[in-house]
């Protein structure tokens, strides 16, 4: 690759990184180019692709993030708490990452290594489940399909309500794990409800309205 050509991939990497992290997978591509200085004709020449690109600059970190999360939980003495703690991070991770939010739900197909990071992340899940549900610790007929499809919902969520209510993903997280509990402790709930406004316009963005 020639000097200029390699210039060009590193500040279109960094760009890359910068636009996708601030709001996601879906970015145009144009943008990106006008952050990194260079022609939109030059990222498509170097890169292809969205998903190449999207392989080249986003699946390390979010491979660090979400393995990190697994192994951590899967470290906890008490099963429970590790599948609490799972559950927790990676929507944590949805409500301030929306690069991550986007890997965590798979919608780019085509991008091989992406797909690997998920396909490791629903691994280590179905771990953490089976490693609570064999001490007795939650409900034996969850799956890891069903905390995929959560993720998904939650996702959707933190994103139609990060300027008004970036707290919200916990309410839900807590009725997702008392509601998973052999023996529910019915304790007090992180944080209020949304309003009826929030809930409106949540509702409204979700189905792609103004």
């Amino acid at each position: 690759m020639r000097a200029d050509a390699q210039r060009n991939t590193e500040k279109l990497r960094a760009a890359a990184a910068e636009l996708f992290q601030e709001r996601g997978l879906k970015v145009p591509l144009k943008e990106i180019a006008r952050r990194a200085g260079v022609s939109h004709g030059t990222l498509y020449n170097l890169f292809g692709t969205r998903e190449a690109l999207i392989d080249e600059v986003v699946t390390g970190l979010a491979a660090d993030r979400l393995d990190e999360a697994a192994d951590h939980a899967l470290s906890f003495e008490d099963p429970r708490e590790g599948f609490a703690y799972y559950i927790e991070k990676v929507c944590e991770l949805q409500a301030t990452d929306p690069a991550v939010a986007d890997v965590v739900s798979g919608r780019y197909p085509a991008a091989e290594c992406l797909m690997a990071i998920c396909g490791r992340a629903q691994d280590a899940a179905t771990r953490i489940i089976e490693r609570a549900q064999l001490a007795g610790a939650i409900r034996p007929d969850f799956t890891s399909e069903d905390l995929l499809l959560f993720f998904g919902t939650n996702a959707l969520l933190a994103r139609a309500v990060a300027d008004t209510a970036p707290d919200a993903w916990r309410r839900q997280v807590a009725f997702l794990l008392e509601g998973l509990d052999t023996e529910p402790a019915q304790g007090a709930l992180p944080v209020a409800p949304l309003t009826p406004q929030q809930v409106y316009d949540v509702m409204g963005r979700l189905a792609g309205t103004p």
